[in-house]
């Protein structure tokens, strides 16, 4: 629970946050409106949590609501979902080190101006750690989660006893005014009222964001993995809702004030505006601010310990979406690089992925939680409709296939459960869609869509080219060429070049030429006759260049022997240096780039790079050991 659950429980410092910005739009910020939302979000989050245990024990192979979706609704739909998983996954890593950087900078005020490098640093650690793997890694990650729920239980009993006994402890922010304009204040009343209790509510529905890693993750679970993944699921979605419901109450009874301009809306006791400079805390830190203030020390903890959770939250991004990316590269819907494990058996490519768009997230919005929150919404919901319709469906397949009148009563109520969180799920959606599409959830919609395009192109190009690929049935496949023509490419009578030959002789072709291009035509001439002192058994051809060129007139010596012979096999055998450090590349091998470029487009033509190692090389791998104790020409 600690490690996969941690998103869930980590949305609880920044959903109070959402839902008292959504609601001072008007002046409806009191005991009375903002605890019930958090009432109506806690229960949500039960019923969504409910369906997700039903989820992850009928799939419990970790594929979530791709797998879901795919099996019972076709590729389709399991893209629509893959698309939405993987701009949830940026997304959370986006928002978590957005929030972390915003309790950092509350705990350290002169880092505030800082606040999108505080946010991009936290991406870079993150990921960094994410490619270096660690089997004591969760363990560690385990302990801000414990922190996190005893800071926020803390808290909270604190505060409510305090509560209780008649002492109602006033935030810093409980004499400050939130200014509304005529429109605000008309929007006060009638439908535009429930319109905005809506938005509400489906602002603080973030805290549900960790569902997903949950049901992503069952294979990492001690076995039965369905039922312990269940297990946690149940258990951190009821702490969740207990804490989100808790805090949202304190927050109303202690006069907590959140908006997002504060210099534009917030005024303080004595009618003058908060400046341009006032930083506004998160919900979690005012609170710790007002109940522990004699106590100094304690606001500290819960925002630190805040801010370590956050840190944690954001890891199961680094864990779920290389993860998802590798099984859609495996189903070929995402280039195949992301398959494949790196080194340290870490999903490398699409953790370096995740953290370039992560970081792009955080600089175009300028670290802004409320932009981001915006945008992840869409996506989190979206897959929750997609993937409960998909469970509806599987259970209707099932009770085609059951007798039993016990199992049958039990498959329906699982149907039940199922069909209302894809109704509880879409109404969310409906409103998300409604009141912030033109706020940024626009956004989130094309980069989803994009993604469907692109992954169906990626899928189609693949088919395509494993049709091209499949052997022919009428083509003999004991076919072989009638001759092969070997050229090595000379370039001077040096080591890379009498290996060069010597592996060319091995290979025993048909016909063996050395060919060199006269860009000097004195040093050709040399070049000729230390070939001849030489007595090297390999006929050399020089090829004129009028032109002083190196590529060209090497292309046309073998299109001409193509034209001569279309049916014969061109093997071309070019020296390469491997060298040892990143400049020696700039001097060396670019010739050889050029002429293999262009090489490879000509059909019955092959390339082979013939590699010599210089020093520099060897001293920085000396396990290899240096290329000139290998034999040489004369030895082969």
């Amino acid at each position: 629970m600690p490690v996969f659950a941690s998103d869930m429980l980590s949305s609880v410092a920044y959903a109070p946050d959402e839902i008292l910005l959504a609601l001072s739009l008007t002046t409806l910020v009191s005991i009375t409106v903002a605890p019930w939302i958090g009432v109506a979000v806690g229960a949500v989050i039960l019923v969504i949590v409910a369906c997700y245990r039903l989820n992850v024990r009928a799939y419990p192979s970790g594929g979530g609501d791709y797998e879901v979706a795919s099996k019972n609704l076709g590729p389709k739909a399991g893209l629509i979902v893959a698309a939405a998983l993987l701009v949830d996954y940026v997304l959370t890593l986006a928002v978590s080190m957005t929030v972390f950087a915003a309790y950092i900078t509350t705990a350290f005020p002169l880092l505030a101006p800082y606040r999108v490098p505080v946010a991009i640093v936290g991406i870079v650690v993150i990921s960094l750690l994410g490619l270096r793997g660690s089997r004591a890694r969760p363990v560690l990650l385990a302990i801000p989660t414990y922190l996190f729920l005893g800071a926020v239980f803390l808290t909270m009993i604190v505060g409510l006893l305090m509560v209780a006994q008649g002492d109602v402890p006033q935030a810093e922010t409980a004499d400050y005014t939130i200014v509304h304009d005529e429109l605000a204040d008309q929007a006060s009343l009638g439908l535009a009222t429930v319109l905005i209790v809506l938005r509400a509510f489906s602002s603080g529905s973030v805290a549900l964001a960790g569902v997903q890693t949950v049901a992503t993750a069952v294979p990492a679970f001690a076995k039965p993995r369905g039922k312990n993944a269940g297990n946690t699921l149940v258990l951190s979605g009821f702490l969740a809702a207990i804490m989100l419901t808790g805090l949202t109450y304190l927050a109303s009874v202690t006069g907590v004030k959140y908006v997002d301009d504060p210099h534009l809306y917030l005024v303080r006791a004595d009618g003058s505006p908060v400046s341009a400079e006032y930083e506004q805390e998160p919900v979690l830190g005012q609170l710790a601010h007002t109940i522990f203030a004699d106590t100094p020390i304690m606001f500290y903890i819960v925002v630190l310990v805040a801010a370590l959770v956050l840190i944690v939250a954001a890891n199961t991004a680094v864990e779920g979406f290389p993860g998802l990316a590798s099984r859609l590269a495996r189903d070929a819907f995402l280039p195949r690089q992301l398959a494949s494990k790196g080194d340290r058996l870490t999903f490398s490519n699409g953790i370096l992925l995740l953290a370039v768009a992560a970081i792009i997230l955080v600089v175009a919005t300028n670290a802004s939680a409320t932009t981001l929150i915006r945008l992840y919404l869409v996506g989190v919901f979206a897959s929750f409709v997609v993937g409960q319709l998909g469970m509806v469906l599987h259970w209707n397949k099932r009770l085609r296939l059951v007798i039993d009148p016990k199992a049958r009563m039990r498959m329906r109520i699982n149907r039940l459960i199922n069909g209302v969180g894809c109704v509880i799920a879409a109404g969310v959606l409906i409103v998300v869609i409604v009141s912030k599409f033109l706020a940024g959830a626009w956004i989130a919609v094309a980069a989803m869509a994009v993604l469907y395009l692109v992954m169906g192109a990626i899928h189609r190009h693949y088919s395509r080219v494993a049709s091209e690929l499949a052997p022919d049935a009428e083509v003999d496949s004991r076919t072989i060429p009638s001759n092969t023509h070997a050229i090595v490419v000379v370039n001077d009578i040096n080591k890379p070049t009498l290996r060069a030959l010597a592996y060319a002789r091995v290979t025993r072709s048909s016909q063996l030429e050395a060919v060199t291009v006269a860009v000097d035509e004195e040093a050709a001439e040399r070049l000729q006759r230390r070939w001849n002192e030489m007595e090297l058994p390999v006929p050399l051809t020089v090829l004129a260049s009028p032109y002083r060129e190196l590529v060209r007139p090497l292309l046309a010596h073998v299109l001409a022997i193509r034209r001569r012979s279309p049916r014969d096999l061109v093997i071309v055998y070019i020296p390469q240096y491997i060298v040892g450090r990143w400049w020696e590349h700039i001097l060396h091998n670019q010739v050889a780039l050029k002429l293999r470029t262009r090489l490879l487009l000509v059909p019955n033509v092959v390339v082979v790079s013939v590699p010599w190692r210089l020093r520099s090389y060897s001293r920085q791998h000396r396990g290899d050991g240096p290329d000139a104790e290998l034999p040489l020409y004369g030895q082969a």
